[in-house]
């Protein structure tokens, strides 16, 4: 078997993500001590966490497009660099206002990571696309798993609480310097080589049906641009009134409810693993429409019967699993088997479509009387993710000629 050398390349890029994971929970989790800093209540440190969804949606669009045309190294280094300034701003940072702008600077370093890291992994790993892909999510949780136990080590130590926010940095101090000598694969040459594969794909398809068929993108597209705004509203109106839900309709104590939330991480992180290992057995367009029907029959079951305690645990677990474990990386991989010669363009238009997102469903929710409306509400969201990606599979179909790997 033939060694891939790009493999150092790939585990720096997983790093990278291992940073992002801490990045995403540093100002709350040090929210008390920033606070102070900036001389600012709590509420009003955890509040800049809004500016990284503002930066996030500046640049995802345009650096998708530019990683196309000058390739992924540069908007991987570009990752770094901003959320260097991010990590290193947040210590000396002594205002509000320079802490939303150094937010802003963090949101624009993700997008900057995703439309390098995302098409860069495919080409790396080229017959494990969508495993590769969803590792990065493992990556993420396990900082977010770890980083609030560095935090509250730190400060049963009465240590100084910006060491929490220095590992990180060093971290991608690392990275940075692999990254101006390190590997990627030649975009373009893989583009070419996998258009050239559709191509043949197709032609065996035509030849049989006698019917050409080609990738739309403007019906395609608009079905991938759909679920990427499905797939990021549906469990995160799960992730964000979980526990809510769990205290006001099915009526658990608090630290129950909280727990709600440690199933569906945990059922995330499981996720994440049974998909690396089942990965080379079936093929991304095969899992997704399983998984969105698996979050679609979790939801309904949260809202039909909320009062059930241990119920409630075990679609809690059931939601992380098929929602949040990385069926949208799935979706993403996907895509990229539609457009090929555009991997970055179609990460930054999926993943743009997942930001906006993050910004409307937050609205909808305050417009909705209450939880168990919100959670009605997801679960028409989640069987439209099932018709959506059943329709993204009939398509794959008729273009590629087989869902079977």
């Amino acid at each position: 078997m033939k060694k891939n050398k790009y493999l150092l390349t790939a585990f720096m890029l997983y790093m990278n993500y291992f940073v992002h994971g801490m990045g995403v929970i540093i100002i709350s989790q040090n929210a008390t001590n920033l606070a102070h800093q900036w001389g600012t209540t709590t509420t009003g440190a955890i509040a800049v966490v809004s500016s990284l969804g503002i930066g996030r949606i500046i640049n995802l669009l345009i650096s998708g497009i530019l990683s196309d045309k000058f390739g992924r190294k540069p908007f991987v280094q570009l990752g770094i660099v901003f959320y260097l300034v991010f990590f290193v701003g947040l210590l000396f940072s002594k205002s509000v206002t320079v802490a939303y702008v150094l937010g802003i600077c963090a949101g624009m370093a993700n997008s900057f990571l995703d439309t390098g890291t995302y098409p860069a992994l495919m080409e790396i790993f080229p017959d494990a696309k969508g495993t590769s892909n969803v590792v990065l999510k493992a990556f993420i949780s396990g900082a977010q798993f770890l980083l609030p136990f560095i935090v509250s080590g730190l400060a049963s130590a009465g240590a100084w609480y910006g060491w929490s926010i220095v590992i990180p940095a060093a971290i991608l101090v690392i990275t940075g310097i692999y990254f101006i000598k390190g590997a990627f694969p030649d975009s373009k040459a893989v583009a070419a080589a996998e258009e050239k594969k559709a191509e043949e794909a197709e032609a065996a398809v035509q030849k049989e049906n006698a019917a050409p068929v080609k990738s739309n993108k403007w019906l395609d597209g608009t079905l991938f641009i759909l679920y990427g705004y499905i797939s990021q509203a549906t469990f995160y109106m799960v992730s964000q009134m979980l526990t809510q839900y769990g205290q006001s309709i099915s009526h658990m104590s608090d630290s129950a409810a909280h727990a709600l939330v440690s199933w569906y991480s945990l059922g995330s992180i499981c996720c994440v693993l049974f998909t690396a290992v089942i990965g080379s057995k079936f093929k991304e367009v095969q899992l997704v429409p399983v998984y969105t029907l698996g979050a679609f029959i979790a939801i309904f079951l949260m809202w039909a019967y909320p009062a059930n305690a241990v119920l409630m645990a075990i679609l809690a677990f059931a939601v992380g699993f098929f929602a949040a474990g990385g069926v949208m990386q799935l979706g993403l991989t996907v895509m990229a088997d539609f457009f090929p010669a555009g991997k970055g363009t179609v990460t930054g238009f999926f993943y743009t479509a997942g930001s906006i997102a993050s910004f409307t469903i937050p609205l909808v929710i305050n417009a909705l009387p209450g939880m168990r409306e919100v959670m009605f509400f997801d679960v028409i969201v989640a069987l439209l993710g099932f018709i959506d990606t059943s329709l993204i599979a009939i398509r794959y179909k008729h273009l590629f000629g087989s869902l079977k790997k």
